[in-house]
């Protein structure tokens, strides 16, 4: 719900989230609607124009101020006021339909962008002509990897209380070290977003085992803009890691629930449902209901809402299913974690502005990283080794015959996007990929020839000298980096 200035709601405007499309939208996009239409609201307040006065100049003043107004100075990047558009342009279509209101945002018809070959049909989605008040910058996202040793630096600097020497920083913690390694391992390890890796229960990890990649299930009610789950792998060392947080001896997840039973939380959350049995083959709970007796619920239909409501007894109390628990015991957010990078970044930059930084200031270190920019590491990563295997198939092929076998089995981009999650291969294509794409197969094959991690590294290495978009770690003078080693 939206107050205005004056302490009071404009039913009308909070009637927007609770009709229409908006009312089947998921949570995060609620929230950053929300947030686009408090800034609007808020704008059209200080210029003296009431929300269903706008106009088409309006929105375009309001689009200089967000981007390159001097006398703002909290402005955006373009990526960030073209969600602000759709957004506005969202709402002003509804308000339209339902109150008579006009739109202001200026929009553009769907056509075509040029005439497609036959074979490429497939990849093409229906385009939208170019947007007039979309910004020019908006289309080409900031992409950015990390080397996989540069993430491990940062996680364990960032994390886990390590110094660029490798040694433990004094007065160390390491309250929440176990479960913040484990997580961002998950993340680098599996590309699933940040609400979807946030989202998921302990009957949906696997037990690890000799498989280095252990299939999971994604549930359709925490996929993003998914129709149906999708399955998704885990490394082995991912599962460990996860164990090791999960250890009832050991682990830092049983110690901060036994202090929520203690404390008697758990008993004092409302909406609580307690669940008494778990089908794999069927991927369903059985919940208490009101009768007493269990109810079979599949895992598809519960969304991350009602997956922190989930809960088992246990000889000592109740105990969450939700993995990833906050210190007092109850379930984390997903977007609790945007937090746990911006800390991490804090402290990696404050390390490297005591020891290694040269004198220059925090704000200077090179060494960061956001939750997205894992994601987009694992994506770059099998691009790599999946441009290696795609070349092994087609060697020795005629052009016909490469063409059928893409037809039978699909080509990278369908093979990527499957393991991203994505509905079209054209997505991962576009903005994902974009800047990698450029390099030569016979290229990518030299650099893959050696130990697969290596080859991926080398490969970031030099495209990050031409465009600036990877995140390499941080070498002091004389450090070496081994196996087992801390990377430096």
């Amino acid at each position: 719900m939206l107050i205005g200035p004056g302490g009071w709601p404009d039913p009308r405007i909070n009637l927007y989230f609770r009709t229409g499309p908006m009312a089947e939208a998921r949570p995060g996009t609620w929230r950053r609607y929300a947030y686009a239409l408090v800034v609007w609201l808020d704008y059209l307040q200080v210029v003296g124009r009431g929300w269903e006065e706008a106009t088409v100049g309006d929105v375009e003043a309001f689009k200089e101020w967000r981007l390159t107004s001097l006398d703002n100075a909290g402005r955006v990047q373009p990526t960030s006021f073209d969600t602000d558009r759709s957004a506005l342009n969202s709402f002003y279509s509804w308000a339209g339909q339902r109150y008579g209101v006009a739109n202001p945002v200026a929009t553009a018809g769907v056509g075509t962008r040029h005439r497609a070959r036959p074979h490429e049909i497939a990849l093409r989605r229906p385009s939208v002509g170019r947007d007039p008040l979309r910004p020019a910058g908006s289309t080409r996202r900031q992409v950015k990897w990390m080397l996989r040793s540069a993430f491990e630096q940062w996680r364990n600097i960032g994390l886990c209380g390590y110094g660029f020497d490798g040694l433990r920083r004094p007065g160390w913690r390491g309250i929440n070290e176990d479960r913040d390694a484990a997580f961002v391992d998950g993340l680098y390890g599996t590309g699933l977003r940040l609400a979807e890796w946030a989202a998921v229960l302990d009957v949906e990890i696997p037990t690890p085992g000799a498989a280095r990649f252990a299939p999971a299930h994604l549930s359709v009610a925490c996929l993003k803009g998914g129709k149906t789950g999708r399955t998704y792998r885990i490394p082995r060392s991912v599962l460990q890691a996860v164990a090791a947080y999960t250890d009832p001896a050991e682990g830092s997840r049983a110690e901060v629930v036994r202090r929520a039973q203690r404390a008697g939380r758990y008993q004092q959350l409302s909406g609580l449902r307690v669940v008494t049995g778990y089908r794999p083959q069927t991927r369903r709970l059985l919940i208490e209901g009101p009768g007493g007796g269990p109810v079979p619920v599949s895992l598809d239909v519960l969304g991350p809402d009602e997956r922190r409501r989930l809960f088992r007894r246990t000889p000592d109390g109740l105990a969450p299913l939700w993995v990833w628990l906050a210190p007092n015991g109850l379930p984390k957010k997903p977007y609790g974690w945007e937090d746990t990078f911006d800390h991490a970044n804090h402290r990696v930059a404050r390390v490297w502005a005591e020891t290694v930084g040269d004198g220059k200031d925090a704000d200077e270190c090179p060494l960061w990283a956001r939750p997205h920019m894992l994601r987009h590491s694992f994506c770059l990563k099998w691009y790599s080794i999946l441009s290696a295997v795609w070349r092994t198939r087609v060697t020795g092929l005629s052009e016909e015959e490469t063409r059928d076998l893409r037809d039978q089995l699909g080509d990278i981009w369908y093979q990527l996007a499957t393991l991203m999650g994505h509905a079209h291969p054209m997505t991962t294509r576009d903005i994902y990929l974009e800047p990698f794409a450029g390099l030569e197969i016979d290229y990518l094959m030299a650099m893959l020839d050696e130990e697969e991690t290596l080859g991926v590294d080398a490969l970031l290495r030099t495209l990050a000298h031409h465009g600036g978009r990877t995140v390499q770690p941080i070498t002091t003078t004389g450090a070496t980096t081994g196996t087992g080693e801390l990377s430096r």
